[in-house]
């Protein structure tokens, strides 16, 4: 099959700049879905031991960021400032440390997380045990506003285009076809439903339903799996529609909150039943089609 036409060639590529996000955190306990308190590490800073590749349960950490979460400013992440690093931030795009012991070392944006409005990236171990919350990241942002030109009637966000060809998407009788690790049922969608920041943020995989998600098998997910969202519209705005399909990537880790659980960065989305077709694959993760993250050789 072959690859669906784009307007990559019309795409603008523009540097963003930010830093490692130091880790923040109250010290107090939260509650889970059961009403059972936990005080456990959150969202920030520089992970060592966790890469892409890893599964995206299983820890003993809430809301877990892997490899490294940066952020434009740390201070106001609500500003124009950090939103714009959000959004020029697309899956796929190189990211360069400028400065410090690791200056020159690359690394690859996975996606980012809303609400602590971090754009996660992977690096690679020996890169991380060199940086420090001060290095200075610059990212080439190459992605937004990218269209599939013979499906007018698909959505496309964060998604660098040089990531079409080697993920395996490829025209299909009415559509596009995409491989993905996973099928997620609509109806499991929570926090950052009803959100139209689907430019710079994700929504979660709701959890609390142990028995169902391990009949599913999402509990098998891995940082930067790609997984197709059954029934949910990301056009403009994510909502329940019976018939749509939205392709997202898995960017943080399971979370304890009622309403939470692993997040996705919205990539590809209609409402047209059969426009995206997803395909299983476990091939499926941003780490294995480039080799990065766990999947480094």
């Amino acid at each position: 099959m072959p690859v669906p036409k784009t307007n990559a060639d019309k795409l603008i590529k523009m540097s963003v700049q930010g830093h490692p996000s130091p880790p923040e955190h109250y010290g107090r306990h939260g509650f889970d879905a059961d009403g059972q308190p936990f005080l456990l590490p959150g969202t920030g800073g520089i992970v060592y031991n966790v890469h892409i590749g890893d599964p995206a349960f299983g820890w003993e950490a809430d809301h877990l960021e892997p490899a490294v979460s940066a952020v434009a400013d740390q201070k106001e992440r609500s500003s124009a400032l950090n939103a714009g690093f959000n959004f020029y931030s697309c899956t796929g795009n190189e990211a360069v440390i400028i400065s410090g012991d690791a200056k020159g070392d690359k690394g690859v944006v996975i996606g980012h997380h809303g609400g602590s409005e971090r754009v996660i990236i992977e690096f690679g171990e020996e890169t991380m045990e060199k940086m420090t919350l001060e290095d200075k990241i610059l990212i080439r942002g190459f992605g937004q506003g990218l269209k599939f030109i013979d499906y007018p009637d698909i959505a496309v966000y964060n998604f660098d285009p040089n990531l079409i060809e080697p993920l395996g998407i490829e025209d299909g009788k009415n559509g596009i076809i995409v491989p993905v690790c996973a099928k997620v049922p609509g109806q499991l969608m929570g926090s950052g439903v009803g959100s139209t920041s689907m430019g710079r943020s994700d929504y979660d995989i709701m959890t609390a339903d142990k028995e169902y998600i391990k009949e599913l098998k999402l509990d098998k997910l891995r940082f930067g799996d790609f997984v197709a969202i059954t029934d949910h519209d990301n056009r403009y705005g994510r909502s329940y529609r019976r018939g749509a399909t939205t392709i997202g990537i898995v960017v943080h880790g399971d979370c304890r909150w009622a309403g939470h659980g692993p997040g996705i960065t919205t990539l590809i989305s209609s409402v047209i039943p059969g426009k995206i077709e997803p395909v299983i694959s476990s091939d499926a993760n941003i780490g294995k089609i480039l080799g990065i993250g766990r999947f480094k050789n």
